[in-house]
């Protein structure tokens, strides 16, 4: 017992520093929960984008949901297309936000056109 001892007093110098990490499962049923504030964050995007309006001004939208996770802008012709990449659902669970895991809000010279991603595919064809 005094050689644990013995050991145990001269290797806790060289322990500073480590963590050592033991669970009851809390901590992974707290995020896998129902009320994790990512899901928080999903549930408000898709409640804020349900209730846009065509037409809504680019503003507007930036106003009501915040930063974006992704944004694209192109200019064919006249017209200048801003697409805003909102997180609405998660797909991978890395820990990583990818655009197929966010909802796209379409804006044509500032005005929203249209959401998700049968119209975000239409703009390969203009």
């Amino acid at each position: 017992m005094k050689k644990v001892l013995l050991i145990a007093a001269l290797t806790a110098p060289f322990l500073t520093g480590c963590v050592i990490a033991v669970s009851d499962g809390e901590a992974e049923s707290h995020w896998a929960g129902n009320n994790s504030s990512w899901e928080k964050h999903h549930q408000a995007n898709r409640e804020k984008i349900a209730s846009l309006a065509l037409d809504t001004s680019y503003q507007s939208v930036l106003s009501q949901l915040k930063t974006p996770e992704f944004t694209e802008l192109l200019k064919k012709e006249d017209d200048v297309y801003q697409v805003l990449f909102y997180a609405t659902h998660s797909i991978h669970s890395d820990g990583k936000m990818t655009k197929d895991e966010c909802t796209p809000l379409v804006f044509k010279n500032d005005k929203l056109i249209g959401v998700g991603d049968s119209i975000y595919n239409s703009l390969n064809a203009i």
